[in-house]
């Protein structure tokens, strides 16, 4: 069984983000265990509080779901052409302590997803996350992009209803499960 885990770059409950990674999970192949996680609780990143207290419990809950993961895909939301603070802030947070850093991100396979109301999906947000992602040591896929635009007209009550959509985002949960597999036999 390979195990995708997806985690929303939003905060907000009507999220396109959120959406579309509950959209993916339903359409997970049956050969596909797909968990969906939450940046709830992450607080800000603040090194004091590390000394202090180390990482926070919701952090290293998100740690060990990545770990156990074969893949793992970023629902990335676009604020301001870039990555979401709130998104940027977990992985700054799953990134300690630096040790930390090749048990969670090295080797392990990423992708990148998201939804926008806007023309041109998140595909500045993708761009962004290339040299983040880098750094980490992740094996960040390119087999396929999956960029969701205008996702006000796809969505009904966070459900996504347009059919095109549904099988495109389909062979993209299919493709890169078959890819993690793949990477995972090396």
């Amino acid at each position: 069984m390979t195990k995708i885990l997806g985690i929303s770059g939003s905060l907000r409950k009507a999220s396109f983000n959120t959406a579309l990674l509950n959209a993916a999970q339903s359409l997970a192949p049956e050969e596909v265990e797909f968990e969906a996680a939450t940046l709830h609780g992450i607080p800000l990143y603040d090194g004091d509080v590390e000394s202090e207290s180390g990482v926070p419990a919701a952090a290293e809950d998100l740690k060990r779901k990545i770990m156990s993961a074969d893949g793992v895909i970023l629902f990335t939301p676009e604020y301001n052409n870039s990555i979401p603070g709130v998104f940027k802030n977990a992985i700054d947070w799953l990134s300690r302590p630096p040790a930390d850093i090749r048990k969670v991100f090295g080797g392990r396979r990423f992708a990148l997803a998201g939804a926008s109301p806007g023309s041109f999906g998140t595909i500045l947000s993708q761009n962004a996350w290339l040299p983040v992602m880098r750094t980490l040591g992740a094996d960040l896929w390119s087999g396929k992009r999956f960029m969701l635009a205008k996702a006000d007209t796809l969505f009904e009550q966070g459900r996504l209803t347009d059919d095109q959509t549904s099988e495109r985002l389909r062979g993209f949960v299919q493709a890169f499960a078959d890819y993690a597999v793949a990477a995972k036999a090396k």
